[in-house]
């Protein structure tokens, strides 16, 4: 499995792998190994809600412990890697992801997306997925990426929140 295949899936289906909105902070913890928590939650305690835990670059949301909301964090022009049991091989692949290579993987798998206008605005563009409700949010460069196409949209973020 490669990065946009896990983009691609998460996009079309809402889930990461066998993570999902709603499951239990514990079986995530089962799966993935004890997260890094938000400081937030370090500070006030493990019942704070709406903060993440991460794992590289993995960030799930925790309310009233469970999960309420999955994050991909992507930095253009670096690596990503994410744990095991999401992305098997425990390899770190290209973070470079421009927006028209996630649409057409998107069209490819038949995964119906539109423009989401609410965080379409400035240098900054977004779409969602229908019917899993997945948001991608994509940008222009910054001038710390190391990218090539510096005039085109990145991804940076693909996250979905529990309803």
């Amino acid at each position: 499995m490669t990065l946009m295949d896990l983009l691609v899936d998460f996009a079309s289906t809402g889930q990461v792998g066998p993570l999902h909105c709603g499951m239990p902070l514990a079986g995530a913890e089962d799966l993935l190994g004890p997260g890094r928590p938000h400081p937030a939650i370090r500070l006030l305690g493990p019942d704070t809600d709406g903060y993440p835990y991460s794992w590289d670059a993995l960030d799930l949301v925790i309310t009233e412990r469970h999960v309420s909301g999955i994050w991909i964090r992507l930095w253009p022009g670096s690596t990503v890697k994410l744990p095991p049991p999401v992305l098997p091989g425990a390899q770190s692949y290209s973070a470079t992801v421009l927006r028209e290579e996630l649409i057409a993987a998107l069209d490819i798998a038949g995964c119906r997306h539109e423009i989401n206008s609410v965080l379409t605005f400035g240098e900054q563009s977004s779409l969602r997925t229908v019917p899993a409700d997945v948001r991608a949010v994509f940008s222009l460069p910054g001038r710390n990426n190391d990218v090539p196409h510096r005039d085109r949209y990145h991804l940076d973020v693909l996250h979905k929140r529990a309803v």
